[in-house]
């Protein structure tokens, strides 16, 4: 492409580009959605094999047919630690496993509305600080298990 027969823009602001940008989130989040459905399509046609091969008699291990899946990892070694006391050490109050889990999807810059990823988040948050010697866990008044930095 030749620069020279380019005509410049007469806007004198980003409004064109933030149009633009804009439109392409929309995209991308409105496939990310049909991904998100179609998957969920998927779990539920292969429960229906697995009934239908239970029914059909079926006695052997379906995971183990199954090809392995390469592991996706999404923190480091000690990654989830560290960002586990950063949140901690910011807090003004106990938090619970949830509190820290969206505080760190927050400062990694990841979507917070992705629940099963939060979900799984927690769990690991849990288990994290309970292996660790650094963080205090205790309960609120509703019973919940909150956590604090080791005094």
């Amino acid at each position: 492409m030749d620069i020279k027969n380019l005509a410049r823009s007469r806007a004198t602001d980003f409004s064109h580009t933030i149009n633009g940008l804009l439109t392409k989130r929309a995209d991308l989040f409105n496939e990310a959605k049909e991904l998100r459905e179609r998957i969920a399509e998927i779990k539920n046609d292969i429960d229906a094999i697995d009934r239908a091969l239970g029914t059909f008699g079926y006695t052997g291990d379906l995971d183990a047919s199954m090809p392995r899946q390469k592991r996706h990892v999404v923190f480091g070694k000690g990654e989830l630690f560290r960002s586990c006391m950063t949140v901690l050490r910011g807090a003004e109050a106990p938090l619970t496993s949830r509190q820290i889990a969206q505080e760190i999807v927050e400062l990694n810059g990841q979507d917070a509305r992705d629940r099963k990823y939060v979900n799984d988040l927690v769990k690991r948050v849990g288990k994290c600080l309970r292996q660790s010697d650094a963080a205090r866990k205790g309960t609120d008044g509703a019973g919940n298990v909150i956590w604090s930095l080791q005094s």
